[in-house]
């Protein structure tokens, strides 16, 4: 794997989630909430559209952009750790969520294994062209 595909891996996690959210966002509020949360108003349409513009927008960048190790290990933590808490919190401590938010759980996982894999790959490379 070269860190270009791990890049490309890594905008992919943000471009189909987002696209999900922003084509499909009656849907997501209704598969992901709690049933007794699970009303997919003109409002929660519009937060999970908004949601997922964004997502799409920064899986856009990811693919387009030049990344370094750095890059690829920021994205890795901050993509990730934050959004681990989110879930955490939203699933298990004050519960919105219901169990296919794990979904989410997973593209987080695949945004901090694919950041830190990147770095690693991308320092392995780095080095190798200035020696």
């Amino acid at each position: 794997m070269t860190p270009r595909r791990l890049q490309l891996c890594l905008a992919a996690i943000f471009l189909l989630l987002g696209m999900w959210c922003l084509l499909f966002p009656a849907m997501v509020v209704r598969v992901t909430f709690r049933p007794d949360l699970a009303t997919a108003t003109e409002q929660a349409r519009f937060l999970m559209g908004c949601f997922g513009a964004q997502a799409v927008l920064c899986g856009t960048i990811i693919a387009t952009a030049r990344f370094t190790p750095m890059t690829f290990l920021t994205f890795g933590l901050v993509g990730s750790v934050p959004f681990f808490v989110f879930n955490i919190w939203f699933w298990l401590v004050e519960p919105v969520l219901n169990s296919w938010m794990l979904l989410d759980l997973a593209g987080n996982v695949g945004i901090l294994v694919t950041g830190v894999r990147g770095w690693r790959l991308s320092r392995k490379e780095q080095a190798a062209g200035a020696g």
